[in-house]
């Protein structure tokens, strides 16, 4: 299985790159490249910060691209009260060169086969849809692709009704699923919200993860999560929607879905991002979406649990053992 994650590292992007990374080294998944949209903060923040995570993961020799600077139609919001300044809570990555050529990887990843190609979006769909627009025949042939976003018959977490990466372009999400060539699969608030992150489970993570430099550093990445979700009444614990995403994406965790039309609102101020699901068919459209409507929350925190011991192995020197084990299932 090959995956290209597009996100906007973000905290929670940060888990979700941390677990893709301990799938590859796995060899459960060859992670073919990390390309960023402009969200939690600007794209080429958000490309630095993704290969600062997967360096501290022992991966570095794939390609990292930043992707549009900004919506497609509005101006740029981010979140530095959610995910700090430079979008790793109180944790910096160090400055470096990232390509800007996001377009071309996702060709060349098209290119090589879509069967067995996973496309996961975990911020903003702007490069979904900027790509579908630049390249529609490369667009029409991806047939897997799982979209952490939306808020269906569920509170809105930046407006009352709309859920941030739809609200950051909604131009962008309508777009895509208005063309989508097959049903996107979609992780929505009401799902991801339940994959809750505590300090006494943080301190399991960074003890399973041993060895490996992201132990270091996610403490102080994940704190300001936590302050976060505590200052607007959530209590200190952390809602790690895209760490969820990648497992449904990837069926390393049970989910229930419901094929569905979804549509979402652009023009609107007042209703600006709200998403909508046709459940009773009332449209009368084809279905463009595989709405997540649950998940094994505690088999996900498990099956991170056991990535970040992979990790640990292979800065620990056993990697050739994980492997092999892996060879024998």
């Amino acid at each position: 299985m090959r995956v290209l994650i597009d996100c906007d590292p973000g905290i929670d992007d940060a888990l979700a790159l941390a677990y893709l990374t301990a799938l590859h080294h796995e060899g459960r998944i060859e992670l073919d490249a990390v390309t960023t949209t402009a969200g939690n903060v600007e794209a080429r923040q958000c490309a630095a910060n993704a290969a600062w995570v997967l360096a501290l993961c022992g991966l570095r020799t794939i390609p990292v691209a930043a992707g549009c600077t900004g919506p497609l139609e509005l101006e740029l919001t981010t979140t530095p009260d959610t995910h700090g300044d430079t979008g790793l809570g109180y944790a910096t990555a160090p400055e470096r060169y990232v390509e800007s050529d996001w377009d071309t990887i996702w060709c060349d990843a098209i290119e090589r086969g879509t069967d067995d190609l996973h496309l996961i979006v975990t911020g903003p769909v702007t490069n979904l849809a900027a790509f579908r627009r630049m390249h529609p025949e490369h667009f029409a042939r991806l047939q897997h692709v799982t979209i952490m976003g939306g808020a269906f018959s569920y509170p809105g977490n930046t407006t009352p009704s709309a859920e941030w990466n739809f609200w950051v372009d909604p131009h962008a999400a309508k777009e895509a699923f208005a063309a989508a060539p097959t049903p996107l699969t979609v992780c929505s608030l009401g799902v991801t919200e339940r994959m809750l992150l505590t300090p006494e489970r943080l301190e399991g993570v960074v003890e399973k993860l041993g060895g490996a430099p992201i132990a270091e550093q996610l403490p102080d990445i994940v704190r300001f999560y936590f302050e976060f979700h505590d200052e607007v009444g959530e209590g200190y614990r952390a809602q790690i929607h895209d760490l969820l995403t990648t497992q449904v994406a990837l069926g390393t965790v049970l989910y229930d879905a419901t094929l569905t039309t979804i549509d979402v609102e652009a023009d609107s101020e007042l209703m600006r991002g709200t998403s909508v699901a046709d459940l009773r068919g009332m449209w009368e459209r084809e279905p463009n979406a595989r709405v997540v409507t649950g998940a094994d929350i505690d088999a996900a925190w498990a099956e991170f649990e056991r990535a970040c011991g992979v990790l640990a192995e292979f800065f620990g020197g056993g990697l050739a053992h994980v492997r092999h084990a892996r060879a024998e299932e």
